[in-house]
C-alpha cells in the first residue's frame, strides 16, 4: 500500500475501530459550532420580542403604584384635608378669597357673595370674612334642580332689577350664575334666581371687624390720607370722611384702579360716560375725591351728584349715604367697611 493510499484509508479504519482519538483542535471547533446556533437563536428572539429583556428586568422591580387616570386624586386628597368652615375667618397676609374658600371646601363664588365682594376685590390682613353661611345650595350649586327659578332675560333687564323683582340680593344672583359686577346679560338668556335662603343668610351675617391702618399697603394708606386731606379742604366733617373712606374701600380696595365695570376708573370707580369727568380726571385721586364730595359737574352743568349734593345725607347711615352717591348694584355692601373707615380716620387723620 502506498503511503498515499494508507493516508486515504486511515480515517475509515479509525472509525471502524470505534474509538478514534479526536484530532487536535476538533474539540474547540465543536464548541464553537455548538455556540453559534445559540447566538443565532438569541438574536432571533430579540428581533421577535424586543421588549423581553426589559420585561425581565421590570419583573425584578417593585411594582409601581397605579396612577389615578381620572385626575381626581389630588382633588380628593385636598377635599379630605379641608377643615370644617368656621362662622368667620380673619384674613392673614398672603390670603386670597380663592385660597380661603378652597381651604374650607367652599365655592369661591359663595364666599364672594356672602361678603359682598367682586372677583377683583382685594382683601386685607385683619379683615373678617363670613364663611359659615357661605355654602347654601343655590349659591354652591347654581345649576341644581330646585335651587330657585329660571328667569328669561328681556330687553332692558339688569341683574339688580331681576334680583329686586324676586326679592333676593344682587350678589346672590351673580354668584348663582357665575357672573360678576362687570358681566353683561342679553335678551333671551336664562338667569337662575336662587331662593331667599341666600338673601336671609346675607342679611344675618355679622359685620367684619375693622382693619388697622398698618395692615394696608403703602399705596392704600396714601390714598386714604389723600381722601382725608382733600375732604377736609372741601369742608367734610368726620362723618363725611367715614362715608368716603368706606366707599373707596368697597369700590376699589383703596387702589387707584385703571379698570373696572364698563368704563369705571379710579378710587371711587367713577364713570366718565356718566359725567364724572374725563378718564384722566377720575384717575387723579385728588380730583376723584373732590368729585365724590361735590359732584363732578359742579359748578356748571350737574350730571352727577356728590355726597354734599344729597339732601339729608347727614341723617343717613354710612351705607345709605355711600349708595346715594354711587348707585351701586350692591347697595348694602358699604356698611361692612364702616368700622375700618372710622379706624383709618382715627389713625391717619
Amino acid at each position: 500500500m502506498s503511503p498515499s493510499e494508507s493516508s486515504a484509508t486511515s480515517p475509515a479504519a479509525d472509525t471502524e475501530a470505534g474509538s478514534p482519538r479526536p484530532a487536535r483542535g476538533t474539540s474547540r471547533r465543536r464548541r464553537m459550532a455548538l455556540a453559534l446556533p445559540l447566538a443565532l437563536v438569541s438574536a432571533v428572539a430579540m428581533v421577535l420580542h424586543p421588549a423581553a429583556p426589559a420585561e425581565a428586568q421590570a419583573a425584578t422591580k417593585k411594582p409601581a403604584k397605579a396612577k389615578d387616570q381620572s385626575g381626581r386624586g389630588a382633588l380628593t386628597k385636598r377635599a379630605a384635608q379641608s377643615a370644617p368652615a368656621p362662622h368667620t375667618y380673619t384674613v392673614v397676609e398672603g390670603d386670597t378669597v380663592a385660597d380661603v374658600a378652597a381651604r374650607f371646601g367652599l365655592p369661591t363664588a359663595s364666599v364672594l357673595a356672602m361678603n359682598g365682594l367682586g372677583w377683583s376685590t382685594l382683601i386685607f390682613p385683619g379683615q373678617t370674612l363670613v364663611l359659615a353661611d357661605a355654602a347654601p345650595e343655590p349659591v354652591a350649586a347654581p345649576a341644581a334642580a330646585g335651587a330657585g327659578v329660571t328667569h328669561t332675560v328681556a330687553s332692558g333687564d339688569t341683574v339688580s332689577g331681576i334680583a329686586d323683582a324676586y326679592g333676593v340680593s344682587t350678589a346672590a344672583v351673580l354668584a348663582a350664575n357665575g357672573l360678576d359686577e362687570s358681566s353683561t346679560i342679553f335678551p333671551g338668556q336664562s338667569i337662575i334666581v336662587p331662593d331667599g335662603v341666600t338673601a336671609a343668610a346675607e342679611s344675618a351675617a355679622p359685620l367684619p371687624s375693622s382693619v388697622p391702618a398698618e395692615a394696608l399697603t403703602d399705596e392704600m394708606r396714601e390714598n386714604a390720607r389723600t381722601i382725608i386731606a382733600v375732604g377736609r379742604e372741601v369742608g367734610a366733617d368726620d362723618a363725611a370722611l367715614v362715608v368716603a373712606l368706606a366707599t373707596a374701600a368697597q369700590e376699589s380696595g383703596l387702589l387707584n384702579l385703571d379698570h373696572g365695570d364698563r368704563d369705571s376708573l379710579g378710587l371711587f370707580q367713577q364713570r366718565p360716560s356718566t359725567g364724572w369727568g374725563s378718564p384722566d380726571q377720575v384717575m387723579d385721586a385728588t380730583y376723584a375725591t373732590r368729585a365724590f364730595f361735590q359732584g363732578a359737574g359742579r359748578p356748571g352743568t350737574k350730571t352727577t351728584r356728590g355726597l354734599f349734593d344729597i339732601d339729608g345725607w347727614e341723617s343717613m347711615s354710612v351705607n345709605d349715604a355711600a349708595q346715594a352717591v354711587q348707585i351701586s348694584a350692591f347697595p348694602n355692601h358699604y356698611a361692612k367697611w364702616e368700622a375700618s373707615a372710622r379706624r383709618w380716620l382715627e389713625e391717619l387723620g
